[in-house]
């Protein structure tokens, strides 16, 4: 799993293949959602001195991470569809899954000065990722297209994510 992991970090699109392919990943893809979430919510810890937030980190997680990899599904299946696509949801929440993988990184944001740095760079990293890994699920041709399937996701989900965050905080 830490391999693929790093594969995935590396925007390496075989590895996005094989967890697409491979459907028992799906575990390893929860995962690392859920180190994930805990990473992000050890960079919050010096902001809000509330380690409950971790777990409710964790929850709006894999909420978020499940609802992006439906609207990714839904987006590039229908709306984006080329001749060559063909995925399911289970696909695309495996790829999205691996796709977080560079936001262990965000352990370092405790670090003074890093920190502020980190934060952003690990988050476009991870949006880097996802492009590749849903451009070789839906079997895109089009870095463009995996890109545009990236950005509504995104978009439609930072209104779930801003909810979850009010809920749960």
């Amino acid at each position: 799993m830490i391999s693929r992991m790093l594969r995935a970090s590396m925007l390496d699109a075989h590895v996005y293949e094989e967890v697409e392919s491979d459907s028992s990943t799906i575990v390893q893809a929860v995962l690392i959602v859920v180190v994930v979430a805990v990473a992000r919510g050890v960079a919050t810890l010096s902001v809000t001195d509330n380690i409950l937030g971790i777990a409710f980190g964790i929850i709006a997680g894999l909420l978020s991470w499940a609802v992006w990899a439906f609207i990714t599904y839904m987006v590039g299946t229908k709306l984006l569809k080329t001749g060559d696509t063909e995925s399911s949801w289970g696909e695309l929440a495996r790829v999205t899954g691996f796709a977080q993988s560079p936001g262990i990184l965000f352990l370092i944001a405790v670090v003074p000065v890093v920190g502020t740095w980190i934060l952003p760079v690990v988050s476009l990293w991870q949006l880097a990722a996802m492009v590749v890994g849903i451009r070789q699920a839906l079997d895109y041709t089009s870095t463009f297209r995996a890109i545009g399937v990236v950005l509504i996701g995104f978009v439609a989900v930072i209104p779930l994510q801003l909810i979850l965050f009010a809920v749960l905080t």
